[in-house]
């Protein structure tokens, strides 16, 4: 598969994923969504649209998104994710989505070593985790893949 494909692949399975959380996701009625990786902004907007009654909290490593898709300086947390996001455990978050995979096996091993945690540690019991990368965590439920998303190419969770 091109790397063209392989990137329309995954940006439709974070779609159909997250359009199916605000669908059918029975979140909890309190509580933020959280962007790991805000990136050029894309995710973020439509979270935006899905979830626009909730605070959104985007992190990355540094603020390079379109104007359009910029969260307020208050909801916008830069620094290395693995350390900024520590201060968001325990923050009873509805909804995490985090899309920081590489697609380099090396590197994106060293990112599951402290993801999984961290990010069950920020949801809410109840919340869902919708994510690029596999989420091995005792207190993640694989919640059932849809139809219209390819083995192993997103997952999504409740926090048990």
């Amino acid at each position: 598969m091109s790397r063209l494909d392989s990137f329309i692949n995954r940006m439709s399975a974070q779609r159909d994923l997250l359009n199916h959380v605000r669908d059918h996701g029975d979140l909890p009625e309190e509580g933020p969504v959280f962007e790991i990786g805000l990136g050029n902004g894309r995710t973020f907007s439509h979270l935006r649209e899905c979830f626009g009654g909730r605070r959104i909290i985007a992190f990355d490593r540094k603020l390079a998104s379109h104007a359009s898709a910029t969260p307020e300086p208050e909801n916008f947390v830069e620094g290395e994710i693995r350390e900024t996001g520590q201060a968001f455990v325990g923050k009873n978050a509805a909804l995490v989505h985090a899309d920081i995979g590489t697609g380099y096996p090396d590197v994106d091993a060293v990112t599951l070593t402290w993801l999984p945690q961290m990010v069950a540690g920020m949801l809410a019991p109840g919340g869902v985790a919708v994510s690029g990368l596999p989420l091995d965590h005792a207190d993640l439920q694989p919640l059932p893949r849809l139809e219209s998303i390819q083995e192993g190419r997103y997952f999504h969770y409740r926090r048990r």
